[in-house]
Order: structure tokens, then sequence, then C-alpha cells
């Protein structure tokens, strides 16, 4: 696909070190007509499947193809709309999918898109894949996980930094396809983005193995594709025991 002037961009998927396949999926998408680009901007999601290998791969694949479809052939709304909308029909999807083959009951993923319009930051999160903003010499993360240690952190009972290293990090209080209902995070206004900004999509294969100031050091000294490449050469050299999945997009 070709992408528009505006943003640098690549991603890159890895299995790891020790998983026997793949459970992520992520995707790039804009339009391909000027007036419905002008509209929607530009898509990017991540996904990280749960439930077994076919019950993973099965999950974030429907969740990856169901926001992008949603996105693109919605003929109305605004892109924070179509965001909201399409997790929604991906986790009814997924349900639906689980229901017709209960040999992979407990199917789920983790979902993280962006929509970008012009220098505006729409976004949809449920899950522990992550969602960065790397501006100059400093980062923030944008997402909260919804995990059962991203709880402890909002209730004040463990820190930010006991929580990247705490042995149940990685349990989910929310994942798409799971549970009757989902509530994705949103913002409660669009993130106004600078030029030189670098937004970073992972899952949690990557920033369970990576300080947030390695990333930041990396997304901010590096071409998009050799951003990726670097880490996920870093993961896999600390064992990459997940699979590992990262888009990088700057502003330019």
């Amino acid at each position: 696909m070709q992408v528009r002037p505006g943003v640098e961009l690549a991603g890159l998927s890895d299995i790891g070190c020790q998983r026997q396949n793949n459970e992520d999926q992520y995707a790039y998408w804009e339009p391909a007509g000027d007036e419905e680009f002008a509209r929607k901007g530009r898509l990017a999601i991540v996904a990280d499947g749960m439930g077994g290998h076919e019950g993973g791969q099965e999950a974030s694949r429907i969740a990856v193809e169901t926001i992008q479809e949603v996105f693109a052939e919605t003929p109305g709304g605004d892109p924070q709309s179509l965001l909201l909308t399409g997790f929604q029909t991906a986790h009814q999807r997924i349900v639906q999918y689980a229901d017709g083959h209960p040999e992979l009951h407990g199917m789920g993923t983790t979902a993280t898109a962006i929509a970008l319009l012009d220098h505006e930051l729409f976004y949809a999160h449920v899950g522990d894949s992550r969602l960065y903003l790397v501006r100059g010499a400093g980062i923030s993360r944008v997402t909260h996980d919804h995990s059962y240690v991203g709880r402890l952190v909002q209730n004040g009972v463990i820190s930010s930094a006991e929580a990247e290293i705490h042995p149940q990090r990685h349990i989910l209080t929310a994942a798409l396809g799971a549970g009757g209902e989902v509530f994705p995070e949103t913002p409660p206004q669009p993130v106004t983005l600078q030029k030189g900004d670098v937004l970073v999509l992972c899952t949690d294969g990557l920033w369970s193995l990576l300080s947030e100031n390695e990333i930041q050091k990396i997304a901010a000294g590096s071409e998009p594709a050799q951003a990726c490449q670097a880490l996920i050469k870093m993961t896999k050299d600390r064992g990459g025991p997940d699979n590992i999945t990262v888009q990088v997009l700057r502003v330019s």
C-alpha cells in the first residue's frame, strides 16, 4: 500500500524464540480516495491473541480484519466512533466464532488501534498491548493495561515500576471475545501531535522485556523500519519467550 506524505511508518511481527506459532496480528490502512482520507485519516492496529494456538490466531485475525473492515466500509462517522464500532463488532464476532467452535472456548485477543487524522490522534484499546507516544527525549504510555496488575496500580497498591516486573502482570481483566460486554478505553478528546512525534504500538511480547527508556531511545533515534528491527532484535536477545509485534509511526 502506498502511504501518503505526513507519516513515516513500519511494522514487524516475529514469532519470538520459544513459541511454535504467531498469535499476533497487525495492520495499517488508509483510504484510496482523498475525500475519504480527509474524513477518516489513517488506521493502525496491533492485536495479541489468547486461548490456545488456533484460538489465539483466529481471535487476533478476526479482530484486526473486523476493525479494519468497519473503519474502511462504514460510510459515515468520525474516526473515534468508527474505532468503537469496530471494537464492538470484533468482540461480537469472536464470541460468535467461539460459540460455533466449542474446541476454541476461551479464545480472545487484545487490541490497540489508532486513527491519525492530520495531527489528531484517536485510539481505542482493550487488553495489555500498548500505545506509546515518544516526543523528543520523553516517552509516555498513552493506554492503560486491562490487567490484574494494572488494577493494582490504579488502586495505589503497587507502583508502575513494580507492575513492570510483577509475576502476574500478564493476567488480563478484559479482552475482545471475553465476557458479555467490552468497554474499550478511548480518549475524552483527540491527542494533538507535533512534528517529529513517534507513535509505538506493541504487544506485551515486546514491552515486557524492554524498558520505556530503551523503547524511547530506539524509536526516537532510528527510522521506523530500523526501529522495528532493533526493538525486536533486543527483545529476542533477552530470550523472546512470546510473540513480538510492533508498529512505529513518525509524524513527518
